[in-house]
């Protein structure tokens, strides 16, 4: 989670019950373009150079980046840093949403999905909600969407997220959405010239198979 920041499909229309039994087929290439899902009040899409203006005034908090990897200081950082995630994206390497509610034009946050081996069998992901809308239930729908996408489109196997042992929100939303901690990674994040530690949660394709019979809802897929 803390890494989120770094800068280092053709469509097809439809409802996905979340839970079902029945198979779906979503669209496979989102190499080519990612997919726009929604649930509720909440629509994640791809990053367009336009958002850079609103992720850089709702990210670039104290509150926000308290334990994130310093994000770009400037718009033009930003729209850097989206150009980046295209990129990325196109490779197959990594797959970035903004996060919209509805009622907002503009992004309040973002979910970063990476590869963490080749074939992305193993991803960790990490997100940053901007803090007036934390508790809201954003993350919650934001976090169901990104895991439906992570297994359900990509195709992974195990999903690992890392927060600071310090970060008690992170780690409290986390645990809600039934991730499992797995561990401590002793001095692992480095912020502010300190070594912190981080906390590593899993979610396996079979918790997630089995959290969405639970869950229920229905997810939009265009």
């Amino acid at each position: 989670m803390e890494r989120l920041l770094r800068v280092a499909n053709g469509s097809e229309s439809g409802t996905i019950v979340v839970g079902a039994t029945t198979p779906v087929c979503p669209p496979t290439n989102w190499r080519d373009r990612l997919p726009v899902l929604r649930s509720g009040k909440i629509t994640l899409r791809e990053l367009q150079s336009s958002d850079a203006q609103a992720l850089w005034a709702f990210i670039n908090s104290s509150e926000v980046t308290k334990f994130l990897s310093p994000p770009p200081a400037t718009v033009d950082g930003f729209e850097q840093f989206i150009a980046w995630t295209q990129q990325q994206r196109a490779g197959g390497m990594q797959a970035t949403f903004a996060v919209v509610v509805e009622g907002f034009d503009t992004p309040v946050g973002l979910f970063q999905l990476r590869q963490l081996e080749a074939g992305f069998g193993t991803a960790e992901w990490g997100f940053a909600i901007g803090s007036a809308f934390w508790g809201t239930g954003v993350f919650r729908t934001g976090a169901e969407l990104m895991m439906h996408v992570a297994f359900d489109v990509i195709g992974v196997h195990r999903l690992e997220a890392r927060a600071c042992l310090a970060n008690a929100r992170g780690n409290a939303a986390l645990k809600k959405i039934g991730a499992v901690h797995e561990g401590v990674l002793r001095r692992s994040f480095q912020r502010d010239g300190e070594f912190l530690d981080q906390v590593l949660w899993t979610v396996l394709k079979e918790d997630w198979l089995q959290a969405k019979v639970i869950w229920g809802g229905e997810v939009t897929f265009n």
